[in-house]
């Protein structure tokens, strides 16, 4: 049965990869990004089966109205892929207020807004798939990306969260959580970032800038594997709440996985005795841990 799928982010990087994807499978699919000119070789390949959509995320009426443009093309939406998103590597202490508050806008309720847009029809149909990219960068702290992966560990919360409301309506959710893919990203989100890293800041922030910008055409993730796994998701009634994507990914993950489970060990004593009738005094304070030497 040919699905209908919304995809947003999708002129460029993954979500280029993910549209081109499903286009050959012989889905429709309503396209948007800022700039509806990227579609054009794929509006003459595709055809009618290609909507282009001009969109930001972060404009709550917009979104209302792709996924209602969705419906009056197409029929009905069953797919979402909330992809539209974007990282700055900065240090946290310079980061302006409406920096981090742009970047939260996009990437959090970008994801947000869309989602609320096609809920009531997918809710209705009594079927859906929805995707969110987040990153693996929404279970690890990076240095410099304090915005971009504040706002990723809120998707996953929220993902979550609307999986658990929804799964008994038979609409599933799922966070994808890629590591470095073999896009633009890096590039973008490291440009012109180095020299303005205050010293005090050189070791956190400028070492990962320097991580980035050697990783930056090396990275292990191949957009178009990763759209294939989409494509093949959305066709399955079991999803994971979170994939993880990418043996680098997979790699970072363990190791914040292993740091939180040692933790948790290291200070469980404490974490039990704040509960009424528990230790106090000198028998609470012999539950801390010893200090590292």
């Amino acid at each position: 049965m040919t699905k209908t799928w919304i995809i947003t982010g999708s002129g460029r990087g993954l979500g280029r990869a993910v549209l081109t994807a499903v286009l050959e499978s012989g889905d429709n699919v309503l396209a948007t990004a800022r700039d509806v000119a990227s579609f054009a070789d794929l509006k003459i390949t595709y055809g009618e089966r290609l909507e282009p959509f001009a969109l930001d995320v972060t404009d709550e009426t917009g979104t209302a109205e792709a996924a209602a443009a969705a419906v009056a093309v197409f029929g009905g939406i069953d797919v979402l892929v909330n992809n539209a998103g974007y990282g700055h590597f900065e240090a946290f202490e310079q980061k302006s207020s409406a920096d981090f508050r742009a970047e939260v806008e996009t990437n959090l309720f970008g994801v947000v807004n869309m989602t609320r847009a096609v809920l009531p029809f997918m809710r209705r149909s009594r079927e859906g798939h929805i995707f969110n990219v987040s990153s693996v960068g929404g279970r690890v702290g990076t240095p410099g990306v304090s915005a971009y992966q504040a706002a990723k560990w809120a998707v996953g919360g929220f993902t979550e969260v609307l999986r658990a409301e929804v799964d008994h309506l038979g609409i599933r959710i799922t966070a994808l959580e890629p590591g470095g893919m073999r896009t633009d990203w890096a590039q973008t989100a490291g440009h012109g970032a180095a020299a303005a890293v205050l010293p005090d800041y050189a070791d956190s922030v400028g070492a990962t800038l320097s991580r980035i910008r050697a990783y930056a055409g090396n990275e292990v993730g191949d957009p178009a594997r990763i759209a294939q796994v989409i494509l093949e998701l959305a066709r399955r009634e079991d999803v994971p709440a979170h994939l993880v994507l990418g043996t680098d990914a997979l790699a970072s993950f363990d190791e914040a996985e292993g740091e939180r489970r040692a933790a948790h060990a290291r200070w469980l004593d404490v974490s039990s005795a704040t509960v009424f009738g528990g230790p106090e005094g000198e028998a609470l304070s012999a539950l801390l841990p010893d200090r590292p030497d």
